[in-house]
């Protein structure tokens, strides 16, 4: 995986997830507490979800075939879309079930110390996770606040893991504080509550990451910032007059498509047009390094409010 799929990331995350995973259901299995239930499918979601991201990664990098011609770098957007609907949402959803199941047919919880513990221990080791993400993010984040970043950012794998892990913590404190008043107060009802608090917390991060991942989907262009890059890059230099027009598209987290038409002199022969295009490509690829395929149209400018065309455009026969 590319170092903007965050690779360091996604393993702490997964070990992190995993081992808290079978520690809390240890600690539901003593205890009975639904809190801890909740958090020991919602820590199975989260190892799903790391190894799922791998699993995007890999596809990802298969060579380009016949019937994938530009590759197969969108695999990580689709993995990135399954793990923020699916696993995210059964996880919110068997959390609101198991709170609702308790609320209804309460009961009371036995060796108490014991997910306090295990919460306690799972909290430290979210946090080590999420320190690890932050400092695979930042090189990434630059000057953008986090809102920004997570909506922007074209490698899904960071976004999603941080929001995991930030979901996870909360969904901790959540727990802790469930089983903690139910300890205090001997209500079974707090636990239950602190469940459904659970369930809806990652419902509403699916959701988040659903519509994100979404719109990587369905075809995002470039950043206002490289398309300015972009625009500037081919104006450089003396080979052309004008761009009349240009679209880019990003075919994976890293490989941005640039197809531009741009107006040349009318009088320029093929083979200065063909130099120059190929400069026009250097200067591309060194001020966005992401666009690795570039498609560039050579035209002549014709103003469309002119009422006559020019004297010396060019006529072909059969096109007049």
């Amino acid at each position: 995986m590319s170092a903007s799929g965050g690779s360091k990331a996604i393993v702490a995350a997964f070990l992190a997830n995993l081992g808290i995973a079978i520690t809390k259901f240890i600690a539901w299995f003593f205890s009975g507490s639904a809190s801890m239930l909740a958090e020991g499918i919602h820590s199975v979601a989260d190892s799903g979800n790391q190894l799922l991201l791998m699993l995007g990664g890999r596809q990802a990098k298969k060579a380009a075939d016949k019937e994938h011609p530009f590759g197969f770098g969108r695999e990580r957007y689709v993995y990135a879309f399954v793990v923020s609907i699916i696993l995210f949402s059964v996880g919110g959803v068997f959390s609101i079930y198991e709170g609702i199941e308790k609320l209804t047919h309460p009961h009371e919880l036995t060796n108490a110390w014991l997910p306090l513990l295990v919460l306690t221990i799972a909290i430290v080791l979210e946090s080590f996770s999420l320190r690890t993400a932050v400092k695979e993010s930042n090189p990434l984040r630059g000057s953008q606040s986090w809102v920004q970043f997570v909506r922007r950012a074209k490698a899904p794998e960071l976004p999603v893991v941080l929001l995991e892990d930030v979901a996870a913590l909360t969904g901790l404190v959540l727990a802790m504080l469930g089983v903690g008043l139910t300890v205090l107060t001997g209500d079974p009802t707090w636990d239950a509550v602190g469940t459904l608090a659970i369930g809806t917390l990652l419902v509403l991060v699916a959701v988040i990451l659903g519509v994100e991942t979404k719109s990587l989907l369905v075809g995002e262009g470039a950043t206002e910032d490289d398309v300015a890059k972009i625009e500037q890059a081919i104006a450089a230099g003396p080979e052309i007059e004008r761009i009349i027009h240009m679209k880019t598209l990003y075919l994976g987290p890293d490989e941005l498509l640039v197809a531009a038409k741009l107006g040349f002199a009318a009088d320029q022969p093929l083979l200065h047009v063909a130099a120059a295009t190929n400069v026009i490509e250097q200067r591309i690829r060194a001020a966005v390094p992401a666009a690795r395929v570039i498609y560039i149209e050579p035209d002549v400018y014709v103003d469309p409010n002119l009422t006559a065309p020019p004297t010396d455009a060019i006529v072909i026969k059969g096109l007049e």
